[in-house]
């Protein structure tokens, strides 16, 4: 059986704290994370080999008896052995309750964040989970893993986004509605607990990916709007006012007199509310497009003309 070295695996050193590795737990973690390596078989080995590491080095009571076990496995090394053939495993497997079944791998807050997984032989055999040649009549054991989490993009449109609605789903023959809130922007996941895959332990949950469609007025960027307005030239001149819309009604827009065209005004508080602060929603941009007249009456060309002469 193979000699599982889980400071290495954290990238730790044998004295490091608990701050320490659960630090570089969730780094690497999150590195090798499945979700963000879909197809990547070496990686979600790497994430189970993680797992397992911090399994140990995250309990202070498996994190004692590694340490020990660790101790006498270096010894024998040191005297000449090599591999992990010829080492009295035995006296080091542990010795679950009731002799057939135990549950591995419950490793708290962090562990749901994560997702679980199967541990080595190596871990089962010492903590309490494999079958042993030495321990004949001994049982079966087996880790229990955490279901894979199962994901879903669905497209919404900006006034579902601005307003919040529901979208049904048939999960395991059942009809699931979920809520989707206002402020809901193109990114945005929502997560419905335990309905992911199913698997020897805890299910998986059940992710929902946001798209905002394509709108014909507005252009969507997060939780900020940005609208074309057409305004004429002599409102861009002089001054004025000017009707824009937003998601929740037109209002009126102020215009200084001298607005070149593409010149940018922030209307704050106007575009998608914002999920986790109502206070904070996103704002409208409204992006100025002069509007230069191509036909002109006799009396107008001879205004402009006038114009032109005042500059020369």
């Amino acid at each position: 059986m193979e000699y599982k070295d889980y400071y290495k695996i954290l990238g730790v050193d044998q004295n490091a704290s608990e701050a320490e590795i659960k630090k570089a737990y969730r780094q690497l973690a999150l590195k090798y994370h499945p979700d963000k390596n879909p197809g990547d078989q070496e990686a979600e080995n790497t994430f189970k080999s993680i797992n397992e590491a911090y399994e140990v080095l995250g309990n202070a009571e498996k994190r004692r008896k590694y340490d020990q076990l660790s101790n006498s496995y270096f010894d024998w090394q040191n005297r000449g052995s090599t591999g992990g053939r010829g080492f009295d495993w035995s006296q080091w497997m542990g010795s679950p309750p009731g002799g057939v079944r135990v549950e591995v791998g419950n490793m708290g807050d962090i562990g749901d964040i994560f997702g679980g997984g199967s541990f080595s032989d190596f871990f089962n055999t010492i903590f309490g989970g494999a079958v042993s040649a030495a321990r004949p009549g001994a049982g079966t054991y087996r880790s229990r893993s955490r279901g894979r989490n199962l994901e879903q993009d669905i497209t919404i449109s900006l006034q579902e986004a601005y307003k919040g609605t529901t979208r049904t789903f048939q999960r395991d023959g059942r009809k699931i509605e979920v809520k989707i809130p206002p402020g809901s922007c193109n990114g945005t996941k929502i997560r419905v607990s335990g309905l992911g895959g199913q698997s020897t332990g805890k299910p998986g949950d059940f992710y929902i990916k946001i798209k905002i469609a394509p709108d014909s007025t507005f252009d969507v960027h997060k939780h900020d709007l940005t609208v074309d307005q057409t305004i004429d030239l002599y409102t861009a001149v002089l001054g004025g006012e000017v009707q824009v819309p937003t998601l929740g009604g037109p209002i009126m827009l102020s215009i200084p007199a001298g607005t070149q065209t593409s010149s940018t005004f922030r209307v704050r508080g106007r575009g998608l509310p914002a999920i986790k602060s109502k206070d904070n929603p996103g704002d409208l941009m409204v992006k100025i497009n002069v509007e230069i007249p191509e036909k002109l009456s006799k009396k107008e060309k001879e205004l402009f003309e006038k114009l032109a002469a005042l500059k020369k």
